[in-house]
């Protein structure tokens, strides 16, 4: 990863503001369906990917064995099926006569080895923890790797290869759609850098251009032999830095479909657009994460620090007079509507508002190292959580009677840079919407140990055993109950700070006749109808 300057930073800003103030960046007279977006943090490889900027051009870029439709149900895509007797030893055989944007075939070769790629430690991708339950990922995830490539998985034939996983596991196969087992073809591994910036998939649309910090203009690709083809004849994710910019571009015509209301219109959108105005529970969590290395967070002090700053935000105050209900405080480490949710997990207790309880765990933390300096929450301020993040900060000082503020960074990929690179010095927050629909994503992906999207960087033994013998558990009631057991770890490690789950608020213009919100809180892309 690079970082970019604030200066080049804010130019960027400003070009693309300038272009979204003028209409141009929406392309109000594109026969494209225009999106809002953002600047990718990385390069387009799918096993790098793990932020919903660069995740809404890769997942239409590629086809994976399965898909998700807008409920979250999964559906065979590239899959002509896959077989387990146990769930610990699968056989999957991949449809004929696909093929990439190159030309080339798509076998059980060109999944295996990305699959490889994306395990093997040396390649540094930050969704390395997806491969975790496959037999092998042990060795090639060390540091240094012990082998190169995961035991566990064979190609017998062009259509045809094997995955034998350390223990059986209740939802390997429903990953089976997430970005990370998307296949590669031959030529990105010569320059997998170049290739992110060029990338040649076989799903329902190819990249066109991109335009880094203005937009990414995407058409229908003519070979994908799946099912979700496109409705419509292309789209273009415009980068604003403002929500409130995209609303306006959104109400005047000038864009198609935006995701992310922005809270000063939150209020008064659905009078605005009228049934063009979507509300819907998703999967989608707000946290405030800190990493080991910031003082006073580390050890059992940062644990009574942790749960103290909890119990100081009064979250049914902020969810309702900033957000307008289109929050809902977090009751646990995932997000309230995926399968197996429970609201009143033992040790939840410290995300509900206790301005007492909250002084006492502080003054316990004081009596190991007496505070000292600012409670800092780093945000990017292209958004929108501004408004959230001050009012949290508000909170807390009211109640800790401690210096608390936002700390605003340019852009998304700013503060992600500084938060991956184990840099950034101070609390800050980070949101995770679901890949595919599981419990099991929103824990592995933020607390396995090792995990590349462990944000803060937090480990425990009987966290990660819990969490395994949940997925090797023979019923879906018996995994979440080992769920429940393993969130009752985190709460008592207080691994981070859940904030809210999410109401999505979104439209769609005038010149929109369909436009779906998914399961997750994006778009149904490839649905939309103008």
């Amino acid at each position: 990863m690079r970082l970019k300057t604030i200066t080049a930073l804010a130019a960027a800003a400003l070009v693309a503001t300038s272009l979204a103030l003028t209409g141009c960046s929406s392309g109000g007279d594109t026969d494209l369906v225009t999106v809002n977006g953002g600047e990718p943090q990385n390069p387009l490889v799918p096993t790098n990917t793990n932020e919903n900027m660069g995740g809404r051009v890769t997942d239409r870029l590629f086809a994976g064995l399965k898909y998700y439709d807008a409920e979250g149900k999964a559906h065979n895509e590239m899959a002509q099926s896959i077989e387990s007797a146990d769930r610990q030893h699968y056989t999957m055989t991949i449809k004929p006569d696909w093929k990439f944007g190159d030309g080339t075939p798509v076998t059980a070769k060109s999944f295996v080895d990305a699959w490889n790629y994306g395990a093997l430690a040396t390649n540094g991708q930050v969704q390395n923890w997806a491969f975790a339950q496959i037999a092998g990922y042990d060795e090639v995830s060390a540091n240094p790797p012990t082998a190169q490539t995961m035991s566990g998985l064979k190609v017998l034939d062009d259509h045809t290869f094997t995955v034998d996983l350390k223990q059986p596991s209740i939802d390997f196969e429903l990953q089976m759609g997430f970005a990370p087992f998307y296949p590669l073809p031959e030529v990105a591994y010569k320059d997998m850098k170049a290739f992110g910036e060029k990338p040649i998939g076989n799903g329902p649309y190819k990249l066109d251009t991109w335009e880094h910090n203005v937009k990414i203009d995407m058409t229908p690709n003519p070979d994908y032999h799946g099912a979700r083809p496109a409705k419509n004849k292309g789209l273009r994710f415009v980068m604003y830095q403002s929500y409130e910019t995209a609303y306006a571009d959104l109400q005047s015509g000038n864009l198609d479909a935006l995701d992310v209301i922005p809270d000063t219109a939150l209020a008064t959108y659905k009078q605005d657009l009228g049934d063009r105005a979507i509300s819907k529970p998703i999967a989608y969590s707000q946290h405030i994460g800190v990493q080991q290395n910031v003082p006073h967070f580390a050890g059992p002090e940062g644990v009574l620090r942790r749960k103290a700053l909890s119990m100081a935000i009064n979250r049914p105050q902020i969810s309702e007079n900033i957000f307008h209900g289109t929050r809902v405080p977090a009751r646990d480490f995932t997000a309230f509507t995926l399968d197996g949710f429970r609201d009143n997990l033992p040790g939840s207790e410290v995300l509900k508002y206790d301005p007492d309880e909250a002084k006492k765990l502080w003054a316990q933390a004081d009596a190991i190292s007496p505070w000292s300096g600012t409670y800092q929450i780093a945000y990017n301020s292209d958004g929108g959580h501004q408004a959230w993040i001050e009012a949290v900060a508000n909170s807390v000082k009211n109640v800790l009677g401690i210096d608390a503020v936002g700390v605003p960074y340019p852009t998304f990929k700013n503060i992600r840079d500084e938060i991956n690179a184990k840099t950034v010095g101070k609390a800050f927050r980070y949101g995770w919407q679901g890949d595919y629909p599981s419990m099991f994503e929103f824990l592995t992906a933020l607390y396995l140990t090792g995990s590349g999207t462990n944000n803060t960087d937090y480990s425990s033994p009987d966290f990660d055993r819990l969490l395994f013998a949940a997925q090797s558990a023979p019923t879906p009631d018996q995994a979440y109950d080992l769920l429940a057991q393993a969130q009752q770890v985190l709460f008592k490690d207080m691994a981070d700070i859940p904030i809210f789950d999410y109401n999505v608020a979104a439209g769609r213009s005038d010149r929109v006749t369909k436009a779906e919100v998914t399961w997750s809180g994006l778009f149904d892309f490839e649905n939309i109808e103008k």
